[in-house]
């Protein structure tokens, strides 16, 4: 395994499986822009065999495709002839193929087309091609090992992974690359020897997320608030919004559109306000748009406790995507970076700023579901995360309740997660010991529930234990727990 890669494990394990396999192998990958990709295949294969390598380019002819691809091929298989451009994927594939037959040994060959979805337009004929090419040849040589990449990652599902067509049943495997989690976080930032204690990396965590090209921009020796301020406001990451859904989706107005309105409601909408709020019809359309940005990771199905299973509410869990729409828009609105290079430090500890790190905070929460579920000792319970709203009727004198986390346990427990985000230990105070009270009457008088209720607290610091504390909640998690 290759030292350069970090923090990559499970998928390091599962390329070395594929490598060892002595037979053929046709695998996936996916995950959205910046994760680090093809980097991971390129980094773990380089040195193993021969690597052909070809990474469509966006919005190019298939003409321009294939002069790509000559250029690989030369490449790779040498300059001893000249090679007639082929006119089609069926034509380059079959020179592929030629080339291939004459590798002598028993090294692996390595196949890797990167940016899938850009090589495979509607009209290129590449995907069929390609279904050919590996049922009727590569298949059956136990040295290929065929690579097919790509960032969109719905398409890649519905294209390759759930395939109907040639191509069905035919990966051996597959991998959805997701941006780092905090502990992986850590590591990584430990790795190019940049030491951090654990508050300052949730806090660029919340802001920017884990994927590993934005971590790659941390510099040492600079606060956490120094490092936001210096990626978003002043750096790399000023334009990386718009970029980043226009490499994604086509037609993505409609996904900004949506993670907008998700964006100016964290605490997530239904699909028929969503609708209203973009104008978008709420049929097969937003439906599809839904899905995408679902499987990209940008946002997440939350279905509400003891509601059907068409009642689902969508939050924005994309961190920099709800950072940028928050901050760094308001900021560009306001052309503050060009006279203000310390707007995040001074707008961080304000209300507004302690708002948005709320629900930057639950989103986190919501993410390490299953490291809060080992912090509780029940990583091998069978369990269902939900949220939970009420609403009291007109005329009804009850407070309304809204639950972020509720983890509804196999062994008849639930646990309701209090998510609240402080500089310092949380003080549960009279009033916040009286709302936290209410909320669990409440919840058990209009569920009905007849399981054991446990109050959970997560904050990053915990609960002060003073002399005014009241010890209501049952279980306490801090930030640690969340790595």
């Amino acid at each position: 395994m290759s030292n350069a890669i970090f923090a990559r494990s499970r998928e390091l394990k599962e390329l070395e499986k594929l490598y060892s396999s002595e037979k053929p192998e046709f695998l996936a990958i996916y995950g959205r822009r910046r994760v680090g990709k093809t980097f991971l295949v390129r980094e773990f294969f380089k040195n193993k065999g021969l690597y052909f390598a070809l990474t469509g380019i966006k919005g190019a002819t298939t003409h321009k495709q294939l002069k790509n691809f000559v250029e690989e091929f030369t490449r790779v298989f040498g300059k001893s002839q000249e090679y007639t451009p082929p006119t089609n994927w069926f034509e380059a594939f079959a020179l592929l193929r030629k080339a291939i037959e004459k590798v002598q040994g028993s090294k692996r060959i390595i196949l890797f087309f990167d940016e899938l979805p850009w090589l495979a337009t509607a009209r290129s004929g590449f995907l069929q091609d390609l279904d050919h090419i590996w049922n009727r040849y590569l298949s059956e040589d136990n040295r290929i090992i065929l690579i097919v990449c790509g960032s969109a990652a719905s398409w890649m599902i519905r294209k390759i992974v759930r395939n109907k067509g040639g191509l069905h049943g035919r990966l051996t495997a597959n991998i959805r690359l997701l941006p780092f989690d905090l502990r992986e976080t850590e590591e990584f930032l430990q790795s190019r020897g940049i030491q951090l204690n654990r508050r300052a990396i949730v806090d660029i965590y919340m802001a920017i997320g884990g994927v590993p090209k934005y971590l790659n921009f941390v510099q040492k020796g600079l606060s956490a608030l120094q490092i936001v301020s210096s990626l978003c406001f002043n750096g790399p990451l000023v334009d990386e919004f718009n970029e980043l859904y226009a490499s994604l989706f086509e037609l993505h107005h409609r996904h900004v559109s949506i993670v907008k309105a998700l964006a100016a409601h964290p605490g997530g909408l239904m699909k028929s306000a969503i609708a209203e709020l973009t104008s978008l019809s709420p049929g097969g359309g937003m439906n599809l748009v839904l899905e995408e940005l679902e499987q990209s990771g940008f946002i997440l199905a939350i279905r509400d406790f003891g509601k059907q299973k068409k009642e689902i509410r969508y939050r924005l869990v994309d961190e920099y995507s709800l950072f940028y729409l928050k901050w760094e828009s308001q900021a560009k609105e306001n052309n503050l970076q060009l006279w203000d290079d310390q707007f995040w430090m001074k707008v961080y500890n304000t209300p507004f700023g302690l708002t948005w790190a709320g629900h930057a905070f639950e989103i986190l929460c919501l993410k390490h579901l299953p490291n809060i579920k080992e912090a509780l000792g029940i990583a091998g319970v069978l369990t269902n995360a939900s949220g939970w709203v009420y609403k009291p009727p007109k005329g009804i004198n009850e407070r309304g309740v809204q639950i972020d986390l509720l983890i509804d346990r196999a062994d008849n427990c639930i646990n309701l997660c209090e998510i609240k985000y402080c500089n310092e230990e949380f003080v549960i105070n009279k009033a916040c010991d009286k709302e936290l009270r209410e909320k669990k009457s409440i919840f058990l008088s209009h569920t009905k529930s007849k399981k054991n209720v446990f109050l959970t607290l997560i904050s990053p610091y915990g609960v002060k234990k003073n002399a005014g504390y009241f010890g209501t909640a049952d279980v306490v998690l801090t930030m640690d727990a969340l790595f």
